[in-house]
């Protein structure tokens, strides 16, 4: 029998309160070095602060366990993300950073436990995360390669707009930045690992 799935809202604090789960979630899909966490942790916490901030995570509907997450806000000059990419994306290509970055949301972090993956819950997670958004696109990162990741990235529109790119401080590992404009087009096939498109807001 299938296990269902719930989408949970958070704002900005239960977001805080829930990075501990959370971030069990973000260690088991990434495997980052262990001392890495703290940091992250930290990150994510700023984050929260960011204007137009929202945050779904995906739960188990019979014990409320977390299998998943994602969390974005608005882009704007002064934000480390935003200004890496959009100083590289303007020397390489004006047009494309003031139609892409212009007014974006940007999508920080969507991870799912890998035994989770596969199920539509990533896919749940960013359509939930984008719908209804006021700004006219939507940026990523993600690792370079042909992951199931990007595959999930390209079939809800999104293109790449850089590359082989290569943030300060991780030379050795390649990023591709992806964009799309919203809203994103309509899922192609029926959601999966749930009861119901609709969400719980907690605050």
């Amino acid at each position: 029998m299938q296990t269902e799935i719930d989408l949970w809202e958070l704002a900005a604090p239960a977001f805080v309160r829930a990075l501990p789960a959370l971030l069990e979630v973000y260690r088991a899909a990434m495997d980052p070095p262990r001392d890495q966490l703290t940091g992250r942790r930290a990150i994510m916490e700023r984050h929260a602060g960011h204007p137009r901030f929202r945050s779904f995570t995906a739960v188990r509907t019979s014990d409320g366990n977390a299998v998943g997450f994602g969390y974005g806000f608005h882009g704007r000059h002064g934000q480390w993300w935003h200004d890496v990419i959009s100083d590289e994306l303007r020397r390489r290509d004006p047009e494309a950073e003031r139609r892409w970055f212009g007014d974006a949301f940007e999508i920080a972090e969507l991870h799912v436990l890998p035994e989770w993956q596969g199920r539509g819950i990533g896919r749940r997670i960013l359509e939930a995360l984008t719908a209804d958004r006021p700004e006219p696109t939507a940026v990523l990162s993600t690792h370079s390669g042909p992951t199931r990741a990007q595959a999930l990235y390209r079939s809800c529109g999104f293109t790449e707009v850089l590359t082989d790119f290569r943030f300060p401080g991780s030379p050795d590992q390649p990023f591709t930045i992806m964009a799309a404009p919203l809203p994103l087009p309509a899922a192609p096939h029926p959601r999966s690992a749930g009861r119901s498109p609709g969400s719980r807001s907690t605050g």
